[in-house]
């Protein structure tokens, strides 16, 4: 379920924004909940707030703690949310680059800057970003943090980089895993290991070296095709 908050201190412009974001997840049938906040100190009142959102509308012009510096606390905790500000004032675009805001709304183009806004995050959302039911329950990964996936035995072992490394294992054969992942840079370099191309530093003497500094073994069949996606991925970026 998406999470949404919509933080401004004006009713009406709270009220519009989630009138126009309702609208637009329900025409595509995405499950969502949308939490409203008339100010910086409201939404900053539960620490839980700066971490909890997949996307957040912020106004800029909001009295005591202005939009800039509620998203600058809220940085501090999670930088993978995707924030968006909204603004009566264009000269207020160069203090966003800060807080890393992904788009700008203006307050008298929301009818149709809202969709247009939507349909860029949630293209990036599709593209770094991957669900899986793990042992643990169902966790959302960003497909840029695994390093590597693992079979072993009956479980697949997913390797996966936040401040540390953590690992996720479930129950599934390590094809059907491939196929999820297809689309995301992942390469099989191995029966039992399937690998993020993003994180994989050389190809030599029959091993795959990761960014971590692991190696991998690499059948002596499977080397050239391994050697040949490994260049035509660096040549590619």
């Amino acid at each position: 379920m998406m999470q949404i908050a919509i933080c401004d201190d004006e009713r009406y412009y709270r009220k519009k924004i989630k009138e126009l974001v309702q609208q637009y997840l329900e025409r595509r049938g995405l499950p969502y909940m949308i939490s409203l906040f008339s100010s910086g100190e409201e939404f900053l009142e539960q620490r839980e707030n700066a971490v909890k959102y997949d996307i957040v509308f912020m106004d800029i012009n909001m009295s005591e703690t202005d939009g800039i510096r509620t998203a600058e606390r809220m940085r501090a905790f999670h930088s993978e949310t995707y924030l968006v500000f909204v603004t009566a004032f264009i000269n207020y675009v160069l203090e966003g680059y800060k807080v890393d805001a992904v788009r700008y709304i203006m307050k008298d183009t929301l009818d149709t800057a809202v969709e247009e806004c939507m349909d860029a995050i949630l293209q990036k959302m599709h593209v770094s970003q991957v669900s899986f039911c793990f042992l643990e329950g169902e966790r959302k990964l960003y497909t840029d943090n695994i390093l590597y996936v693992e079979s072993r035995k009956h479980k697949v072992i997913f390797y996966y980089m936040e401040s540390e490394m953590r690992t996720y294992e479930m129950y599934e054969k390590l094809d059907r895993i491939e196929i999820a992942l297809d689309g995301y840079s992942f390469f099989r370099v191995h029966k039992s290991y399937l690998v993020n191309m993003k994180h994989l530093r050389s190809v030599n003497n029959y091993r795959a070296e990761l960014d971590t500094g692991e190696e991998l073994p690499i059948p002596r069949s499977k080397y050239q095709a391994v050697k040949e996606a490994f260049v035509a991925y660096k040549g590619a970026l």
